[in-house]
């Protein structure tokens, strides 16, 4: 067992009756940067990728609820992971788009490679847990529709144990309560979720686009502030804000049942955020948009060396600037397993 593991007891019990697969390398989550993983290395090392999604099909989590920017990496601390991915994976990702004639808000040639190179992705499937054993860490496998029906009181039980020499843990908002499951994994190194929820709302009524720029305010606690995004048809969007959530259960997360409503009255708020550097924005002017949800904690990448499981790399906490930066982590994740 390697140093700083200890055991728990959770999926301590053996399933015998589950049948076990080998592979090769699994990529839990199919968002931008767990897509970007699988095609670096398929691509890159040649590895045979499964990757691994509960939902029905990729990017269905914090990959499509974003602000859909390319950042250019000023507000970080410089030299951090943050900063360095940022700048690295812009370079990355507007070089990917020339090439390959994509719009800059598009990310779908990267899921059509990862394929060309033999990535397998298993959509509708749940990673619910695992554990490390004889130097592999085991992965526990449900169906998604499955999970729905779960009463919670029970310990699930998976429909296949996968046995993959690599892992890379990119479940988004649900890789912090996985990484809990993974019998083995030290507890002590996983971090506290913290999850802020950021409401978008769009600019209605007005009969040509008020802004030909991003316009981004001095950042607040939690984020860069209500700032103004324009989507490539000109769409106006002002957000997000910030207000902090609790989490949900464990099978909540993997499945992404987190609440992404938008409630009409929290445009009071954004009114006054706004005039500040629109002062001409009229009452009723603001329509809800969309919600999306940010992960805040610090650790966010940990390998064998701070782990000590072989194989097994966790991205805890990929938020913004997680989309300009998918490419560069993906690079840098490949690095740390081909040494």
């Amino acid at each position: 067992m390697a140093a700083g593991i200890k055991p728990r007891s959770i999926f301590t019990e053996p399933y015998k009756s589950v049948p076990i697969e080998t592979v090769d390398a699994v990529v839990i989550g199919a968002g931008v940067v767990g897509i970007a993983v699988a095609r670096e290395l398929a691509v890159k090392l040649g590895r045979e990728v499964l990757v691994i999604e509960s939902g029905p099909t990729f990017g269905t989590g914090s990959s499509s609820r974003n602000s859909e920017v390319i950042h250019a990496g000023i507000y970080y601390p410089r030299n951090s992971l943050k900063a360095l991915f940022c700048v690295r994976g812009r370079h990355l990702l507007y070089k990917y788009c020339k090439e390959h004639d994509i719009p800059h808000k598009q990310i779908g040639k990267l899921i059509g490679e990862a394929e060309n190179h033999g990535a397998v992705f298993s959509y509708s499937t749940t990673v619910i847990g695992g554990k490390y054993e004889e130097n592999r860490l085991q992965l526990y496998v449900s169906e998604s529709k499955t999970l729905k029906n779960w009463d919670g009181k029970s310990p699930p039980k998976p429909d296949l144990i996968l046995s993959p020499r690599i892992v890379v843990n990119s479940a988004g908002l649900g890789a912090l309560a996985l990484s809990r499951r993974f019998h083995g994994l030290d507890d002590g190194i996983i971090p506290r979720p913290y999850f802020a929820r950021g409401c978008y709302f769009t600019l209605s009524n007005v009969k040509s686009p008020p802004f030909r720029h991003l316009i981004y305010p001095v950042p607040e606690d939690g984020g860069l502030g209500v700032h103004v995004t324009l989507d490539l048809n000109g769409q106006v969007r002002f957000g997000p804000d910030v207000e902090w959530i609790d989490g949900v259960d464990d099978i909540s997360s993997f499945l992404n049942l987190f609440d992404y409503s938008v409630a009409g009255d929290r445009a009071n708020r954004f009114y006054p955020e706004i005039r500040k550097y629109y002062p001409c924005l009229k009452d009723g002017a603001l329509e809800p948009g969309y919600a999306g949800i940010r992960p805040k904690l610090s650790g966010a990448m940990q390998g064998e060396d701070i782990h000590g499981i072989q194989g097994l790399i966790n991205l805890f906490g990929i938020e913004s600037p997680g989309l300009t930066s998918s490419m560069a982590i993906a690079e840098h994740v490949a690095a740390v397993l081909s040494r």
